[in-house]
Parts: structure tokens; C-alpha cells; sequence
């Protein structure tokens, strides 16, 4: 009997400079669902509809020791190869909320090309989040 070697999507870590610190501020900010903060406050989780956003310190040896160190953006013109991405049924709600939560504010919401609704912020390790309405699926002719 063959293997199903079909993956299925668990969850994304996000390394921070405080783990408890960003659980807290991803719940105050974005309305995020807290799954978890462990006692250690060296993993929390939040809840994301199917799969799990986690967070983790930034510098551990568990890690940097096997994969390498985390290189964060050195100023406002970078960014981390990675950008999280939640939709809003009220993008402008979600993105005055979030700025007024602590989110560094980047880009307000408009209207783009494709047919959605997007702004962008920054959350507080420098981290890009697009704040965006649900998308609708291509129409068929």
C-alpha cells in the first residue's frame, strides 16, 4: 500500500522579539483568536480559520543552530520574504482598528486591478500584513 504523501498545511511560525508581546498585540490589533501561549512564552498560537499562525523568539539554539539565524529587516525600505495575508468583510474597519492597536500604518486601503480591496501595515517586529477583502472566485464564460 503507497503512502499518501500529499501534504496538508499546519501552520506558519513568525519569529519575534516577544513572543507574549505579539500573541497579545495580533489579538488587540488584527481580532485574532488566541489557540495558545505556552508557560515559557517560547510558543503561542493563534487561531486562523484551517491552519495555525505561530510565534517563536526570534534567536533560540534549537534553531539558529541547524537552519541559521533569523535576519530581520534593517529599516522601513525592507521587508521579510513573507507577508501575512487576512481578509476582512470591512477592510477599512480592519485597518483603522489595527493602527489604532499599534500596527504600523504603510499603505491605506483602495481598490486594486483585481477586483479586491487592500491596505498594508507593519505589526510590531516590522512584519508586512495585508489587510484585504475576500476575493471572489473567477467567473467562468
Amino acid at each position: 500500500m503507497a503512502a499518501n504523501l500529499g501534504p496538508a498545511f499546519a501552520y506558519t511560525v513568525i519569529y519575534v522579539n516577544d513572543v507574549a508581546k505579539s500573541i497579545a498585540f495580533y489579538k488587540k490589533a488584527f481580532g485574532c483568536v488566541v489557540r495558545r501561549l505556552d508557560e515559557s512564552h517560547r510558543w503561542g498560537e493563534l487561531e486562523s480559520g484551517q491552519t495555525t499562525i505561530a510565534f517563536t523568539p526570534s534567536h533560540q539554539h534549537e534553531t539558529d543552530d541547524i537552519t541559521g539565524s533569523v535576519q530581520a529587516p534593517k529599516t522601513g525600505k525592507e521587508r521579510a520574504p513573507v507577508e501575512l495575508c487576512f481578509a476582512y468583510t470591512d477592510v477599512d474597519a480592519a485597518y483603522k482598528r489595527a493602527v489604532e492597536n499599534g500596527a504600523v500604518p504603510v499603505s491605506e486601503p483602495e481598490e486594486k486591478e483585481w477586483g479586491q480591496k487592500v491596505g498594508y501595515v507593519r505589526d510590531i517586529d516590522g512584519n508586512v500584513l495585508r489587510l484585504g477583502s475576500h476575493v471572489s472566485p473567477p467567473k467562468h464564460d
